[in-house]
């Protein structure tokens, strides 16, 4: 009962809280130590609420365990772990606090039972993972971290003003089914998809996650995204238009990864098109779909990590990122090559790793749903994947043309976070039972068909062929891509300063005819009645017929008023 009652979330917020105050050794058994705790606290959660506190005239239910929301817990008190191991030497202390800080708030969004406490935790991650970003310091990462934390801010006054509406409207604040088709119900939808990077802000994401250090990407690549694919697996199974939504995304990751020369920023446009695969899954709404989107969550954030940390320790440990500077690397860093290749086996669905167990399951439902467009176009982003993500980031930083450089393996930590999660994309792969059993609904799915592997075979050997026949036009060089960012990042400020530029002209111009006027009417008085004017110089005649009309209009008026 004692369990039950705690939000797992705590542990790792309030114990990263007193990290400052703690000395380097026991900092570094705190790091890992937190998030095992958490774990050990949400595998253990029974079915069921808990934690409920009252506010006003609501029942705020801190924790609601199911098997949808243990799933992602547990998920995310996994990458916190490994997140805390690869980062176990970061001297910089404000990022490991605001890291695990941004870890719990994820766990606490799973496990929320009420739209009021799903919100809290939701603007504390954008809180934490806005310091993660500028925990380094810099101008340019002021820069980046005012964008990320005004697009965030503006998903979440979507968000809340969606809760208050649909509080309004329906009594209730209860984690449920959400109708989008009400005005509160689409605030909602609108603001969960800013933070899963969805069309048309979605360049938030490439902007920002790439600028933070070596160790705090590995971290931002888990939470934000997956806890919104949460909460539209929560909220909105079913919702036609995620479809669309989520092919746009995963089409917009991979053309952009395959223009980009950015190791890590390949990587970021790769998260906004594997989520696109999951917003599908939730769009298709039966539940292989939901299951498959689960799933896939869940083996995301481990592989994408993965290669966050493989990218991470080539950035450690040559201080490069772009893929132009980068090659030749397999022979002295051996272990990050091999880890590095793991990770990108898994996100192309290669047969025996994570990806292949989880992401196939969305692609079978769109089948078995009829969905006969949705499933060609899942098929071809499946090679798409394999060359932006399963060989152009190892091959351009690893093999291709020697650049010289001779670094060695990043230290042991590192190392053993990058092992332990390429271990389990392997492990998730060979007994996908592992995984299966944690999901929502009841699995009758088995990826390990003779047809199955051989198409995918045939489909990632083909992908890999054209790759390299189309080797001269994937190599990059030192170019910019522009996004849809360009508006709010450019043209924005240019837009708005030419505004204030005109808007100055026009008050000048302004305050100029207001001055002529003024002078017109204090001169109007002194050209009538002034020394040079012609009544004054003509006969007293004329002063005597003005005289005489001045006094007629007195007498007209008088009779009027009368």
């Amino acid at each position: 009962m004692m369990i039950s009652s705690f939000p797992p979330g705590a542990i790792l917020i309030f114990g990263a809280l007193l990290l400052p105050f703690l000395g380097p050794r026991i900092r570094s058994v705190l790091m890992l130590a937190l998030p095992l705790a958490t774990l050990w606290l949400v595998w253990n959660l029974p079915n069921g609420t808990s934690a409920n506190v009252r506010m006003f005239d609501y029942e705020l239910m801190l924790v609601q365990s199911d098997a949808l929301g243990r799933l992602f817990a547990i998920v995310f008190s996994l990458m916190a772990f490994a997140g805390g191991l690869f980062a176990l030497r970061q001297k910089n202390v404000v990022e490991i606090v605001s890291a695990l800080v941004y870890a719990g708030s994820a766990v606490g969004v799973a496990l929320a039972g009420d739209l009021i406490t799903l919100f809290v935790f939701w603007e504390i991650m954008a809180l934490a993972s806005s310091v993660v970003i500028i925990a380094d310091g810099g101008e340019r990462l002021i820069r980046v971290t005012k964008r990320y934390f005004m697009v965030h801010i503006f998903g979440g006054s979507l968000l809340m003003t969606g809760i208050v509406m649909h509080v309004a409207a329906t009594d209730s604040i209860a984690l449920t089914g959400i109708d989008p088709s009400t005005m509160g119900g689409t605030l909602i939808l609108a603001g969960v998809l800013l933070n899963a990077a969805g069309p048309p802000l979605s360049a938030w994401l490439p902007d920002a996650y790439p600028e933070a250090s070596y160790s705090g990407t590995v971290f931002l690549s888990a939470f934000t995204t997956k806890a919104a694919v949460y909460v539209l697996i929560r909220s909105f199974p079913g919702t036609e238009i995620l479809i669309w939504v989520g092919l746009f995304m995963i089409f917009y990751g991979i053309i952009y990864a395959l223009l980009e020369n950015d190791m890590r920023r390949i990587l970021a446009y790769s998260i906004v098109n594997q989520v696109g695969f999951m917003v599908v899954g939730v769009g298709i709404g039966t539940e292989m779909a939901l299951n498959g989107a689960s799933a896939h969550a869940f083996a995301h954030i481990i592989y994408k990590a993965l290669l966050m940390m493989a990218a991470g320790a080539v950035l450690y440990q040559t201080g490069k990122r772009k893929c132009t500077d980068l090659g030749g690397l397999f022979q002295s860093m051996p272990i990050t090559t091999l880890c590095g290749i793991v990770g990108a086996l898994s996100i192309s669905s290669f047969p025996w790793t994570s990806g292949f167990v989880s992401k196939s399951m969305i692609s079978q439902s769109a089948g078995d749903a009829h969905l006969v467009i949705t499933w060609f176009l899942l098929l071809a982003a499946s090679a798409g994947v394999f060359l932006h993500a399963g060989i152009k980031f190892p091959w351009f930083v690893f093999f291709q043309k020697d650049s010289g450089m001779r670094p060695p393996d990043p230290p042991w930590h590192m190392r053993l976070a990058m092992i332990f999660f390429a271990m389990l994309c392997i492990g998730i792969g060979i007994w996908p039972d592992s995984l299966y059993v944690l999901l929502p609904y009841a699995v009758a799915y088995v990826p390990y068909t003779s047809e199955h592997v051989v198409h995918m075979l045939q489909l990632l050997l083909f992908s890999g062929l054209a790759f390299f026949l189309m080797l001269p036009l994937m190599r990059r060089t030192l170019t910019i891509t522009i996004d849809f960012d360009w508006f709010y990042r450019l043209l924005g400020p240019k837009a708005f300063d030419k505004v204030i530029e005109l808007t100055e002209h026009a008050r000048s111009a302004f305050w100029l005819v207001m001055r002529s006027m003024l002078n017109q009417a204090l001169r109007l008085p002194y050209q009538i009645f002034g020394p040079e004017d012609a009544l004054m110089r003509n006969s007293i005649g004329n002063m005597l017929l003005l005289v005489l009309v001045v006094l007629s209009m007195i007498l007209i008026l008088g009779l009027f008023l009368r």
